[in-house]
């Protein structure tokens, strides 16, 4: 059974090392798609062993994710895990995330803030534009889960290959969970912790994730 984990990141220097340096032990291999950095994310990474692709030009966090899972089903993976390079998730909470999946009992594990454990969520983002989001998702996608945006899943190597992330912009969280939906995955959703170490959550990047979501069901 080989786990992979893959980690989009854009300009990460100061957080790529401790990330990795955390994930020892947790993956049989660490993707790391530098997402046309200007800095020494994708330097650092090698440095710590990982598997780094690199975009020519900047192409969003939903396509640096979609090269990082076809170069892992290329390399055989059966579990593929998806992981922020900005520190704020913990790997600990990994073994948690793929269990449903070792044991047969779902396709894809979805991460969330809102099952118990506590994550020192910014205010604005969790008091309007989560709300706002649970809700597009629930009564227009009809997904019903409880974190709307979590970044922090794993998929099956079936799942993965059924699952093709398109959207470059803040709504590919979104459609990762409706294309699960859509194809009838059995899915399940574990707790974790998310620690923001800075709060630059801009209002203006908030209202982009509801943007995204309606204008992404506006298309389809």
């Amino acid at each position: 059974m080989k786990i992979s984990c893959v980690i989009p990141a854009w300009n990460e220097e100061q957080n790529i090392g401790p990330v990795l340096a955390g994930l020892k032990g947790f993956a049989d291999e660490v993707i790391v798609v530098d997402d046309c950095s200007s800095d020494q994310t994708g330097a650092i990474a090698k440095q710590h062993g990982a598997l780094v692709l690199r975009h020519p030009i900047n192409r969003g966090q939903g396509a640096a994710l979609q090269t990082g899972n076809a170069f892992a089903l290329k390399n055989k993976a059966d579990i593929i895990i998806h992981f922020d390079a900005d520190n704020q998730f913990s790997a600990a909470e990994i073994p948690a995330m793929i269990a449903p999946l070792l044991a047969g009992q779902a396709d894809i594990v979805f991460g969330s803030r809102f099952l118990g454990k506590k994550s020192n969520l910014p205010y604005f983002k969790r008091k309007i534009i989560m709300p706002l989001a649970r809700l597009i998702n629930r009564y227009i996608f009809r997904i019903k889960l409880s974190d709307p945006q979590n970044g922090f899943r794993a998929l099956t190597r079936e799942s993965a290959q059924k699952i093709i992330i398109e959207n470059r912009g803040f709504a590919h969280n979104n459609e990762i969970q409706l294309k699960a939906f859509q194809e009838n995955l059995r899915i399940q959703e574990v707790p974790v912790t998310v620690t923001y170490h800075h709060f630059g959550q801009k209002i203006g990047s908030g209202f982009k994730i509801l943007e995204d979501l309606l204008i992404s069901k506006i298309i389809k």
